[in-house]
């Protein structure tokens, strides 16, 4: 069944708050706090729409393409090929970009995937590619039980399907989800979660989202059941992140003792656990707040600048010479877009912010084509090595951009971190509205109080710019809430309504503008970035402006290379001093110490700006070098300093001018500098 683009918020609303006209719920889920809008329903444009069509025309519109794993005989194209967790996470990335460009091609190829696994279910529910048995029999069989395989791949394929189904509302997925679920109750008990490896034990949360989403649409009372026993065999996240014993642990061990359980990417994932399970039992604050603990503590104890904690492969500290797994970025990111759903806390959807707009960008090619395995927070050189990383591959290859080093995990499952982004810049309120959680230039085409049209236009050069304006298009005058966040970096916003100052608000909260709107209304969220610096490991210092980090600039000097087993790869060194030290004074008055240039993006989306030549703002301040400060087994290891955070070794007499510019426009850089006198 086909729905007009006007008429499918009014439709998600329906569907996710659980309402239907044939059926009504036995045991109703916890109201969202918002609703999540369906692919495509917003268009992103500027610096962000650029983002996307690199993606389109490199990796992820052709990965399938280009990469031997995924193109040749794949196993979720009915092929003996690869038929684990690679194809499942490009297309978890690959589809909601197709509907958020509207691009025919790129529709076209994933539909291929998506119409082979309807079209090949087994009667007993189970899909996904070719058992083993089955490639040796020549056809399908009737899987049941321990006859199938690991339950993670078909995890990830649960969330491109419901992706699809928000985007289409594809009449095929409904039933399908349905005989999967029927299918995972009557053989979970036989073939538990961890029946094949443990990635689908730490990895339940994301089958538990899809079961608790589909229970919203059909309101089947076997869900619940399902649901119960899929938190029963799921790791423990909730106990993890609530009772912190563990997060301790996590910080003081290193050794193979329950390494899955402190695994960044795990760890990623396994943050939305109690948030999801918590839909089904409202009556327990301990879900929700455990979440709240967990992420505290997490960043306490192994947090870095970039708003990401360490992960190079297992949480390992808050040093800024550690690394952070890409595949743990996207999911931190997309834990942190469902709890924001689901729960509407505020600390979650500016934690999201931090870690799109510095840690995401860093970490890949301005082409979209390679990225690090680990990206580190004073990344000082790009190179091949062990250095300080929990994992240190025999290759040393987890440092350098390319296409394949390290695991090629992440060249599929980055492709998720923009585009599910782009996805959640809206969320609908639960008062037929529209909520602005995330800031970022797009045109969103919707439906607002009782299914009337709505076009609204972000004009904004944000990050990098202060000011976000809304421009509404209505047919006719229609009363509706428009609610905005207002950072918790940010010290007081104003709200202009047609260029009229509307109203003050302070830092740290989400506002509500409910009025009668009209068309060409121009709703300017005003939102002054002034410099600060905060405090990290070892009494380092980072400059922040609005919800960016600052670097130094480093000159990068790339090398091309190419190793045996991983094929080609950068590496970068660096072409200028770096061993500076951020003078006190910095510390005590960052605004009237700093000057901040900030240049005009363009107007077209012509301009790709995350890069070291392109940085739109640049902060300049004094500093001097650090000459004991140099590289210590491939990393530059953080000075130490006493209790009052000034470092009290040797340092230059002269004074530098200093160049930093946004952490995610670096591939070089120092975050975290020491203060000196």
């Amino acid at each position: 069944m086909k729905f007009p683009p006007f008429a499918r918020w009014g439709l998600a609303v329906l569907l996710l708050s659980g309402a239907s006209s044939e059926a009504q719920p036995t045991a109703a889920l916890a109201p969202l706090a918002y609703y999540e809008l369906a692919p495509g329903t917003s268009r992103p444009t500027g610096w962000l729409g650029k983002q996307l069509e690199i993606m389109r025309d490199h990796s992820t519109g052709h990965l399938d393409e280009t990469y031997p794993k995924l193109r040749d005989r794949n196993g979720w194209l009915g092929g003996t090929g690869d038929g684990w967790e690679e194809t499942p996470y490009w297309l978890d990335g690959a589809v909601p970009l197709a509907h958020l460009l509207q691009d025919k091609p790129l529709l076209a190829k994933v539909q291929r995937y998506i119409d082979w696994a309807i079209a090949n279910q087994r009667p007993s529910g189970y899909f996904g590619p070719l058992t083993k048995a089955e490639q040796q029999a020549g056809h399908l069989l009737d899987i049941r039980g321990t006859q199938g395989e690991d339950w993670w791949p078909r995890m990830v394929m649960l969330k491109v399907l419901q992706q699809h189904y928000q985007a289409t509302h594809d009449n095929r997925i409904i039933p399908f989800l349905t005989k999967y679920f029927r299918y995972q109750l009557a053989n979970l008990q036989a073939a538990p979660l961890g029946q094949w490896s443990e990635w689908s034990t730490v990895r339940g949360g994301d089958n538990l989202l899809v079961v608790y989403w589909l229970y919203r649409q059909t309101n089947e009372p076997f869900l619940r059941e399902l649901g119960e026993l899929i938190y029963q065999q799921t790791t423990p996240w909730t106990t993890y992140l609530g009772n912190r014993d563990w997060v301790m642990e996590a910080a003081a061990n290193q050794t193979s003792a329950h390494w899955m359980n402190r695994h960044g990417v795990n760890v990623a994932m396994g943050l939305k656990l109690p948030v999801v399970y918590a839909q089904a039992h409202p009556d327990q604050p301990q879900l929700p707040q455990a979440l709240r603990t967990g992420w505290q503590d997490i960043m306490t104890l192994h947090g870095l600048p970039s708003g990401m904690f360490s992960a190079d492969e297992d949480l390992h500290g808050n040093l800024p010479t550690q690394g952070t797994e890409l595949c743990a970025v996207v999911e931190a990111m997309y834990s942190l877009e469902q709890a924001a759903a689901l729960t509407g806390d505020l600390t979650y959807l500016d934690a999201l912010e931090r870690i799109a707009y510095n840690a995401l960008p860093t970490q890949t090619t301005d082409d979209y084509e390679n990225r690090q395995y680990f990206q580190v927070a004073n990344q000082v050189q790009v190179a091949r090595g062990v250095f300080d990383f929990s994992l240190p591959f025999e290759h040393g290859m987890n440092n350098v951009f390319g296409q394949y080093a390290g695991y090629t995990c992440c060249t599929a499952n980055m492709h998720q971190g923009w585009t599910k982004f782009a996805t959640h810049l809206w969320y609908a309120t639960p008062a037929k509205g529209l909520a602005a959680l995330e800031y970022a230039p797009n045109t969103l085409t919707t439906t607002v109080n009782g299914n009337v049209p709505v076009a609204i236009k972000e004009d904004t050069a944000y990050p990098f710019g202060e000011e976000v304006s809304f421009v509404i298009d209505l047919k006719k005058p229609t009363a509706f809430p428009l609610v905005l966040r207002v950072p918790a970096w940010c010290p007081e916003a104003t709200v202009l309504l047609n260029g009229q100052p509307l109203r003050t608000d302070g830092g740290g909260q989400l506002i509500s503008i409910a009025r009668t709107w009209r068309t060409h209304d121009r709703l300017t969220l005003r939102l002054p970035m002034v410099v600060r610096t905060s405090n990290w490991a070892r009494n380092s210092r980072a400059l922040e402006r609005g919800p960016l980090v600052y670097a130094l600039k480093i000159t990068e000097q790339w090398q091309e290379n190419r190793h045996a087993d991983e094929g080609p790869y950068f590496t970068i060194i660096p072409g200028s001093p770096w061993n500076y030290g951020l003078p006190h004074a910095v510390v005590e008055g960052p605004t009237r110490t700093t000057t901040v240039a900030v240049k005009p993006l363009a107007a077209s989306a012509n301009d790709f700006y995350w890069n070291a030549t392109n940085a739109p703002v640049t902060i300049t301040v004094s500093g001097r070098r650090i000459p004991a400060w140099q590289l210590d087994a491939g990393v530059a290891p953080q000075p130490v300093t006493p209790r009052d955070g000034v470092y009290k070794g040797a340092v230059e007499a002269a004074s530098e001018t200093l160049t930093f510019i946004p952490y995610g426009c670096t591939k070089l850089r120092v975050v975290a500098l020491p203060v000196i006198p």
